[in-house]
């Protein structure tokens, strides 16, 4: 078995959603980490090449949408010709959409729908089973997938989000099982943010905490050798679950 903690140092990961947000974050922390080289994923050809330019000889980038299996099959493809020594996939890249199906016609909102699950679920699943042979061709790494905090107690207003985060989570679960069993040496890891400050949640919530602080928390995590890494206030509700997950539920009802 590997030992407790995962060195973060001569690493290559690749972050899906690594040019904004929290994986800008993460992109960020990893290169100051001592990472030898990082593959940003994204889709906005601009803010990769900004993140290029901001870490040169650390960042490579590639572009892509997650919720288009031809780019997904592409990347796949990509990594597979020059695998180079990736050892760190981080699959962060996700998007939400506020909706009512009660209040909206739900036959209009079928394709932001089904792009919503490529991207959050379809994508997460595709690289993390693409990728596995390449990592466990190395002596030591691991997947991280970026669920939720929505994933333990969904809310209201987002419930395709909140779903492909619940199934994230247990996805991410089966898998560390197969590889606890098979490759012990490939390490499968959850983390939780909270209400994060980002482009895509603004202006929906209090509370929340920064980009490079949730990056912070999911780093260290690893890096400890935790497998689910609870970040800021996903830890209460983790706590308020367990204890009565009515309550949970109820709290985050109308979040």
């Amino acid at each position: 078995m590997p030992s407790s903690r995962f060195d973060l140092a001569g690493r290559t990961a690749l972050v899906t959603g690594g040019a904004a947000g929290i994986g800008l974050a993460l992109t960020r922390r990893l290169a100051r980490a001592g990472a030898r080289r990082v593959v940003v994923v994204g889709r906005d050809r601009a803010r990769l090449e900004a993140v290029a330019a901001e870490l040169p000889g650390v960042v490579t980038t590639h572009r892509a949408d997650l919720a288009d299996p031809a780019d997904v099959d592409a990347l796949l493809a990509a990594v597979a010709r020059d695998p180079g020594d990736l050892s760190l996939l981080v699959n962060n890249a996700g998007t939400q959409r506020l909706t009512d199906f009660t209040a909206e016609d739900p036959w209009s909102l079928l394709p932001a729908v089904r792009a919503e699950i490529a991207a959050n679920l379809a994508g997460v699943v595709a690289l993390s089973v693409g990728l596995l042979p390449v990592l466990a061709a190395r002596p030591s790494a691991a997947v991280v997938n970026v669920s939720s905090g929505l994933a333990l107690a969904p809310k209201r207003s987002a419930p395709v989000y909140c779903a492909t985060k619940a199934a994230v989570r247990s996805f991410t679960r089966a898998l560390r099982y197969q590889c606890e069993d098979r490759l012990p040496h490939v390490r499968v890891v959850e983390a939780l943010p909270p209400l994060v400050d980002t482009a895509m949640t603004r202006g929906r919530g209090r509370g929340t905490i920064s980009p490079d602080a949730c990056a912070a928390e999911i780093l260290a995590g690893l890096a400890a050798g935790r497998a689910e890494v609870y970040v800021g206030k996903a830890k209460l509700l983790r706590a308020v679950g367990r204890l009565s997950p009515a309550l949970a539920h109820r709290l985050m009802r109308n979040a």
